[in-house]
């Protein structure tokens, strides 16, 4: 069976009559109408290739047609048709028209008559029609010349389609084969995960290496097809490349999308309105569990088959399943005047929560940030009192009743791990914390500065505190680990003896003139060292300031 080019290369018009000419010879008065509908379809119709997965644009409440002529070849010759709709439902239909057999009169061999004429009409003939927006194929079996029209038609909006053609039945299959049972298990669901299995397709037994299989999460619903799933993505402000096998490609991603590689499975995490569209595409494995989920929340999963190679894929029967509930976190109670050093996982995200109730009225918490960025709330009796992110040493001042109850709850903003400290305290407590001066920074004299010194000033307070100074020598490739990675709760016991350069009292009741300087000698020339200053308070909590780094004069 093949496409019969010479009827494809003719005018429309003689195409139509070499179809009917043997059943009528010219179109009587009652099936003149019939003619010129049939005559106004193939004109505005275009060739359906044969072997070739066509993409087709639809307009709303436009019809558009497409042909292929089948000529006889063998006793039953098959075809087949599949039809995807990346979108919404559509209409299609398959038109045949069909040559009726002849007969001669007799003693008369240059003209062909039918005994009884026959109407246009009754040689097109409907083989299949359907509605919807799942894939369908229609197979079908010819023993003689046809000529078939596809009709598709789009009432609900501008779409688009493909269409695959194929007269070869024996050299295998575009798309990759489903199993005979292509639903997908659901064998295991916790708060945040939801481990999923599916029975392997015949292909990937056949084709290991252009095969495989690639997931779609969402928490919307479930996609019959890939292009479905990639036009709803799409129409959230998503671009796509062509197909999901092509889409891990690093420099297609757009700024709301994160592509993560772990384990030789890549993943594409689209950020859009109504949540996050995963992708996943795992090989040839048929087990998988979905990480990172939210608790308490329905998910919606798709498993497609792959063709590398053609881009062509297969839908398995999508499945849901709703994350179990986020059990109650685990309360630290905080006690009076108590220091509480707490670390956040900023993979988790997960809030830590604290405790406190209250003995007095007026109530003091404090938190030093130690490393990373951090998020706190703090309710009362269940309402809102204080939110908001922290940096360096943070006081908040609340004033309820006796025997509220207070929830502090932190959480990491970054995905990498954060410290803070936490206390808790009655108003007239003496503060475990010292008290800071308008600004923490470090300061350096670059006129001051000489090959063997270095002069540096800081702030102090009005309340009389010990402060520790410390250099370190360090390399160009260190500044930003030193400066960024530095924990800022850690205090001059984790530092070596032979950085300490000196310890020293002082304040000021007069805060415009609580500044302090030092003169840091004995260093080498062109050498850059970092420097910290530490804060005391009345308890022996250090603050550190934050740390500056100098580089002394080359020549002198």
């Amino acid at each position: 069976l093949k496409m019969s080019w010479f009827w494809l290369y003719l005018p429309l018009h003689l195409l139509m009559a070499t179809c009917l000419c043997h059943s009528i010879k010219a179109p009587t008065t009652s099936s003149q109408q019939s003619f010129k509908t049939d005559l106004f379809n193939f004109y505005h119709s275009l060739i359906l290739e044969d072997g070739k997965e066509t993409t087709i644009h639809l307009l709303k409440d436009i019809p558009k047609r497409y042909y292929f002529v089948l000529e006889e070849g063998r006793v039953l010759a098959p075809f087949s048709i599949t039809v995807t709709p990346c979108d919404v439902p559509i209409e299609w239909s398959i038109l045949v028209y069909k040559s009726p057999p002849a007969k001669a009169t007799p003693g008369d061999h240059d003209t062909q008559e039918v005994s009884k004429p026959q109407k246009a009409s009754s040689m097109v003939s409907t083989i299949f029609n359907y509605k919807g927006n799942s894939v369908e194929t229609y197979m079908g079996m010819t023993s003689h010349s046809a000529l078939y029209l596809l009709e598709f038609l789009s009432t609900e909006r501008d779409t688009h389609i493909t269409v695959y053609l194929t007269t070869d039945t024996t050299s295998g299959h575009l798309y990759p084969e489903l199993p005979t049972d292509p639903r997908i298990d659901v064998i295991g669901i916790g708060h945040t995960t939801v481990t999923l299995t599916w029975k392997h397709s015949p292909s990937v037994l056949q084709h290991r290496e252009s095969i495989q299989y690639c997931l779609l999460v969402n928490e919307k619903h479930n996609y019959k097809s890939l292009c479905a799933a990639e036009t709803a993505i799409r129409s959230s402000g998503m671009k796509l490349p062509p197909t999901l096998a092509l889409s891990l490609s690093p420099y297609l991603l757009e700024p709301q999308q994160v592509m993560i590689l772990s384990n030789s499975e890549l993943s594409i995490i689209n950020k859009v309105s109504s949540g996050e569209v995963r992708q996943v595409c795992m090989g040839t494995k048929n087990t998988y569990t979905v990480p990172n989920l939210s608790p308490s929340t329905q998910y919606y999963f798709d498993v497609f088959i792959v063709n590398l190679l053609t881009n062509a894929s297969a839908a398995y029967t999508g499945t849901f399943a709703r994350t179990l509930e986020e059990p109650e976190p685990k309360v630290t109670e905080l006690r009076d005047g108590k220091v509480v050093h707490v670390v956040l996982d900023g993979k988790k995200q997960k809030f830590y929560s604290l405790q406190y109730q209250a003995r007095h009225k007026k109530i003091h918490f404090t938190f030093q940030l130690c490393r990373g960025q951090i998020r706190v709330h703090i309710t009362r009796n269940g309402k809102t009192v204080a939110s908001e992110n922290l940096s360096g040493l943070r006081y908040f001042s609340l004033k309820g009743k006796v025997l509220d109850t207070y929830l502090v709850q932190l959480r990491s903003t970054e995905e990498s791990n954060s410290s803070v400290k936490v206390q808790a305290s009655p108003h007239f407590h003496k503060p475990s914390f010292p008290l800071l001066p308008e600004s923490l920074k470090i300061k350096s004299f670059s006129k001051l500065r000489t090959c063997r010194s270095v002069t540096i000033a800081w702030l102090g307070t009005q309340e009389e505190s010990k402060y520790c100074v410390y250099r370190k020598r360090i390399e160009e490739d260190q500044i930003w680990r030193e400066l960024q990675g530095a924990d800022r709760c850690s205090g001059p016991e984790s530092r070596h003896k032979s950085e300490k350069v000196l310890c020293k009292y002082f304040y000021d009741l007069n805060l415009q003139r609580a500044v302090t300087t030092e003169t840091i000698k004995g260093l080498e020339a062109g050498t850059l060292y970092l420097f910290d200053v530490y804060l005391f308070g009345p308890s022996g909590i250090p603050v550190r300031y934050h740390s500056k780094v100098v580089k002394t004069r080359k020549k002198c």
